[in-house]
């Protein structure tokens, strides 16, 4: 696969690494130094140094803290919701790191196309049914989606991960598609 994309990553200005803070340079070349490449989200959402901090502050929070969704579910959240908000980057992306973290090459197309006859557990089914809910009918949540959250062992605290981790995904889905942001070539081959 080429180095250099044949298409433009987004359609808003992308700065060099020279031409970036250093902290956020520094975040990137740790990225690359384990990854082998920076995904392209970082040098596109580089563009605004401030608005980077902040997103990558709450991603981080959400996605490394310790509890009882997985690394792996977290990433069908994101999958699923991303496939559903039609967010390429994310599904490519994040499909990417699911299929690692799951160690399974096949469930991250499984749960882009569709969740409901992927080869999950019950239990994730109902995260995802919950994710879903959140990233398009928020407004219709209640009592009985946390009761049944809570038939599949899933608390109050983590009602809120799956809902926070579906919309912040939200709008990373729609900042994705707004700025037509191009998946790494690199993605479409991990884990497989």
């Amino acid at each position: 696969m080429s180095a250099q994309p044949e298409f433009p990553i987004s359609r808003f200005p992308v700065p060099s690494l020279e031409e970036m803070p250093e902290d956020i340079r520094a975040r990137l070349l740790a990225v690359q130094e384990k990854a082998g490449f920076i995904p392209n989200v970082f040098l596109v959402l580089a563009h605004r140094p401030e608005e980077f901090r902040a997103f990558m502050a709450y991603h981080d929070a959400l996605m490394d803290k310790p509890g009882p969704l997985t690394k792996a579910e977290r990433e069908m959240i994101i999958v699923a919701t991303s496939n559903a908000n039609q967010c390429q980057y994310c599904v490519v992306a994040h499909g990417a790191i699911l299929r690692i973290r799951a160690k399974n090459p096949l469930i991250a197309d499984q749960v882009a196309i569709n969740y409901r006859k992927a080869d999950i557990t019950p239990r994730q089914k109902a995260m995802l049914d919950f994710a879903m809910k959140v990233a398009f009918a928020a407004h219709d949540v209640g009592d009985a989606d946390l009761a049944t959250l809570a038939a599949h062992g899933f608390d109050q605290e983590d009602a809120w991960d799956i809902a926070a981790i579906a919309a912040f995904f939200g709008m990373s889905n729609r900042m994705a598609n707004v700025t037509s942001m191009r998946p790494n070539a690199e993605f479409y081959t991990m884990g497989r």
